[in-house]
C-alpha cells in the first residue's frame, strides 16, 4: 500500500480577497502544511493541483455574459457562471503564499480546455479528457489517497469521486477542506455523498 497527500487549489483566487474567496479558504494552508510534512516524513509523495484557466474560458460570467452564480449550459453540460479566477500564470492562479511548495513533489493543472470546466483532479466534467495524475500516481504504485483542499462541494468533491471510480482508497482531510456553500448545506451535502460512495471522512 502506498500513499500520497492530494492537495487541491489552494490558490490565491479561492482564499480572502480573491474572486471566488471560499469562507476561511486560507485556513486550509496550515492543514495542508502539516499533512504535507507528515507525509514526507514518511517517504510518501505530496501532490498539488491548480486551476489553471484560460483567460477566455467558457465557465467565466464575463465570457458568457450571465450573472455570476446563476446556471447555464456549456458545451453540452449544465454550468455554473463563474467570476474570472485561476487564469493560467496569473496571481491569482498561484499557490496561496503560506502553502509550503518545498513539501510538493509534482503540480498538476486542470481546466486548460475553454470549452469545458473542470473540477475534478482526474477528468473535465464531461469526463473526455484525463488530467496526468491518474498516470503518474498509477507510475508510483500509489493506491491510497488522503485528499483536502478547496472547495468542498466542487473540486474536492469531484476529485474524490473521480479516485474511487477509478479503484482509488480515499480519506478526506475534513478540516484541510472548506466550500463555496451556494446554498448553505452544500458542503454537509458534499462530504455525505463522499461517503456514501466510500470515503473515508477524517
Amino acid at each position: 500500500m502506498k500513499r500520497a497527500l492530494i492537495i487541491i487549489d489552494i490558490q490565491n483566487d479561492f482564499c480572502p480577497g480573491g474572486p471566488m474567496a471560499v469562507r476561511e479558504g486560507d485556513q486550509t494552508v496550515a492543514v495542508a502544511n502539516r499533512y504535507a510534512r507528515e507525509f514526507r516524513d514518511r517517504g510518501e509523495c505530496v501532490v498539488a493541483l491548480q486551476d489553471w484557466h484560460p483567460a477566455d474560458h467558457g465557465s467565466f460570467a464575463s465570457v458568457s455574459g450571465e450573472p455570476v452564480y446563476t446556471l447555464g449550459e456549456l458545451n453540452g453540460l449544465a454550468q455554473i457562471w463563474w467570476p474570472d479566477h485561476g487564469v493560467e500564470n496569473s496571481v491569482g492562479a498561484d499557490f496561496h503564499p503560506e502553502l509550503d511548495r518545498t513539501l510538493i513533489d509534482a503540480v498538476f493543472h486542470k481546466g486548460g480546455d475553454a470549452d469545458v470546466d473542470s473540477y475534478s483532479a482526474f477528468f473535465d466534467n464531461g469526463h473526455r479528457r484525463k488530467t496526468e495524475l491518474d498516470s503518474w500516481l498509477r507510475e508510483r504504485d500509489i493506491s491510497d489517497l488522503v485528499m483536502l483542499g478547496l472547495a468542498t462541494d466542487y473540486c474536492v468533491k469531484y476529485s474524490v469521486l473521480d479516485a474511487l471510480e477509478l479503484g482509488y482508497n480515499v480519506e478526506v482531510v475534513k478540516e484541510g477542506c472548506r466550500g463555496v456553500n451556494l446554498n448553505p448545506d452544500d458542503s454537509d451535502i458534499a462530504i455525505e455523498q463522499m461517503q456514501a460512495q466510500g470515503a473515508v471522512i477524517i
